[in-house]
Formats: structure tokens, sequence, C-alpha cells
């Protein structure tokens, strides 16, 4: 395939993505119902007060729709997924990176 195909090709699809972005984006109302939103859930937390996100006394603090949502079991396992993902990589980069002894110590 030629050069200018494979960029006039990924330009035409640029363009496509842009112009059903730019639709979706103008007939759900732009971003105004979501800043006010945004606007009331920040003002609502400024009202409460804050605190800590780590307080070793409550452990760490989850998001209140998360937390009161019934969610927690479904955040846990997504953490417990992301941990066991992240020691699998390690293991797995360990063993098979490909290296050899020589290579792995010379950098």
């Amino acid at each position: 395939m030629q050069r200018w195909k494979q960029y006039g090709g990924l330009v035409g699809l640029l363009a496509v993505c842009f112009a059903a972005g730019l639709w979706g984006f103008t007939s759900t109302g732009g971003a105004l119902p979501w800043a006010k939103r945004s606007a009331k859930a920040l003002q609502r937390g400024a009202q409460e007060g804050g605190g800590e996100l780590v307080d070793f006394g409550r452990g760490v603090v989850v998001a209140g729709p998360i937390r009161k949502g019934g969610m927690m079991l479904e955040y846990g396992g997504i953490v417990v997924l992301m941990v066991v993902l992240g020691l699998g990589l390690y293991v797995y980069v360990d063993r098979y990176g490909g290296f050899d002894e020589e290579e792995r110590t010379a950098r």
C-alpha cells in the first residue's frame, strides 16, 4: 500500500471520529450539564468538610457512591485483580524477559 493512501485513510478516520464526537457532544447538550453536577458535588463536599485520604484508624477512604451503592465487593475484586495482574507481569518479565544473564547484568 502506498504511503499517501495510508495517511489519507488515517486522516479520513480521524475526521469521522471527530465528527461523531462533535455530534455526540452537541446532541447531549455539551459540557454544561456535567459542569453543573460537578460544581454541586464540589460545593457539597467543601461544605461537609473533607478529611484525610488515608487514615490508619479507618483505612483508605472509598468514594461515596461506591460505598453507599453496595459495590464494595466489586471494587475489592478490581483491586485484587489489578494486584494479581501486576504481580503476574512482574514474575513473567523476571522469568521470561528474553535476556541472557550477560545482557541483564550489563544494563
